[in-house]
């Protein structure tokens, strides 16, 4: 359940190691010391110690804030290009504000173009040709100048006043300037986006990087038929306009769109939980089919036209189950995160011979807060947890003694990694204080974006090595 960023300060990064900005995004800096490896949760930072990123860990990894911390935000698909891995590249989303003041509160649409970074070679090139990362101008030396450079991420955003905190945003996949957003008034709200995004889209730098004035604007649709506040939302991905909305009180509302602006909400709920509905997700391949979690412990499915009851439920964890996400590549793959820190992966063919879990995992040790499958590998996925950490995991992956002293020999490494870390671990991405939510960009492999208290990051492991399609491989 947890999700608190109520009342918070106003973010101000502070970046001690950043390079020259605007002050709403920056870029790690280069450790100047050597480098020491950090254990989350084993190692403790003694006085005067702190913990610097090895950029060498990232093709790319930028920082930014919006002012007041989001809780939640979601990707916005662009025309851009379905495969980007070109830099610098350039993304658009939408957040929600969790201000002091229920009327300081916005949605912002924004736009950060100029993310810089390490270009990626679709066949990896021999460890020979390894580059002096002690340099601070490696990012592009060897890179090209069209990769950015040192220059900071340019942030334009535009801002729509919202009644309340914004518990959770979502854009709809097939028509992404419509979005969803729940209140914590106990509203939920459709609107409209498109001129803001239009406006971002024809602008350069010309428009402010950071402050700009919030705007009034109508939703298409507010409904307060929810009995509390929530935060579970999701849209359908094969159905445009269908959603789902559910709240603290254990209740789920249908979303039919009735033409392109307006929507039938049924008004009889889905009701099968016993506390609080926390997250939502659509089946990748069945248009009547979501499933839903719960402070109750419990996942249910749920097939629309079976009455209002849920088809199964499943006892998934121990403790509240805070989040889901649905494999859109290997639909029968369910991931839920728990409130004890634990995270599953659930095979749903299985489901007849009872709890379906095909891997359970126990590295965090506070609640988990994010969890989302890559749009680009089907064994891959990342979790964001209450214990700062941000992790991706390939679930394909199995330990191998003799390949690891192999890459050992192969690169001189002097630090014996722990052996205690689960094979599956990929990442562990640090940093950001009290994250809340991830997502992956559908069309640009391999990068990730994270929102916490303290701001947003990017970031594109440089262990993350995406099988791109065939036809992105020509055209590069």
């Amino acid at each position: 359940m947890v999700r608190s960023l109520k009342n918070p300060k106003k973010a101000k990064r502070k970046n001690k190691g950043s390079k020259k900005g605007d002050g709403s995004s920056s870029s790690n800096s280069i450790p100047s010391l050597p480098a020491k490896v950090w254990q989350p949760g084993v190692d403790q930072l003694e006085e005067g110690e702190e913990l610097q990123c090895d950029p060498s860990a990232y093709n790319s990894l930028h920082a930014f804030h919006l002012g007041w911390p989001s809780l939640s935000f979601d990707v916005v698909r662009d025309s851009l290009g379905l495969v980007r891995t070109e830099f610098p590249q350039t993304v658009y989303c939408v957040a929600g504000t969790q201000a002091e003041k229920a009327s300081w509160n916005s949605i912002g649409i924004f736009k950060l173009s100029n993310i810089s970074g390490k270009r990626r070679e679709l066949v990896p090139k021999n460890a020979a040709n390894d580059t002096d990362m002690d340099s601070e101008s490696s990012d592009s030396d060897e890179d090209g100048g069209e990769d950015g450079g040192s220059e900071a991420p340019v942030l334009q955003i535009r801002k729509v006043f919202h009644e309340g905190c914004v518990n959770r945003i979502r854009s709809m996949t097939q028509n992404p300037h419509i979005c969803a957003s729940w209140a914590d008034t106990g509203h939920v709200q459709v609107w409209d986006f498109s001129s803001h995004l239009n406006a971002l889209a024809e602008s350069e730098t010309d428009v402010s990087r950071g402050a700009s004035a919030v705007t009034n604007q109508a939703p298409l649709v507010k409904f307060g038929g929810h009995k509390d506040e929530g935060y579970a939302l999701d849209w359908s991905p094969l159905v445009a306009g269908r959603l789902v909305s559910g709240d603290c009180k254990n209740c789920i509302h249908l979303w039919e769109p009735a033409s392109g602006s307006t929507w039938n909400v049924d008004s009889n709920p889905f009701v099968g939980h016993t506390a609080s509905v926390e997250d939502l997700q659509w089946s990748p391949t069945e248009p009547f089919v979501f499933a839903s979690c719960s402070v109750d412990g419990n996942i249910a499915i749920w097939d629309t036209r079976l009455g209002k009851s849920p088809a199964t439920s499943i006892k998934a964890h121990s403790a509240d189950v805070n989040v889901i996400s649905w494999n859109r590549l290997a639909s029968c793959m369910l991931a839920s995160g728990s409130d004890d820190g634990t995270f599953s992966i659930r095979d749903l063919r299985l489901l007849k011979d009872g709890d379906p879990v095909v891997a359970h995992f126990e590295y965090h040790k506070h609640p988990i807060t994010s969890i989302e499958w890559s749009p680009h590998e089907a064994s891959t996925l990342a979790v964001t947890s209450s214990d700062n950490q941000l992790t991706i995991w390939d679930l394909s992956l199995e330990r191998d003694e003799e390949e690891e002293a192999e890459f050992k020999a192969k690169t001189k490494e002097e630090v014996n990694s722990p052996t205690d870390l689960p094979p599956q671990l990929l990442f562990v991405h640090q940093g950001q204080k009290d994250l809340k939510e991830l997502h992956w960009h559908s069309q640009i492999p391999g990068m990730i974006i994270s929102t916490a208290a303290d701001g947003f990051n990017t970031l594109m492991p440089s262990n993350i090595e995406t099988a791109l399609p065939p036809a992105a491989a020509t055209e590069a």
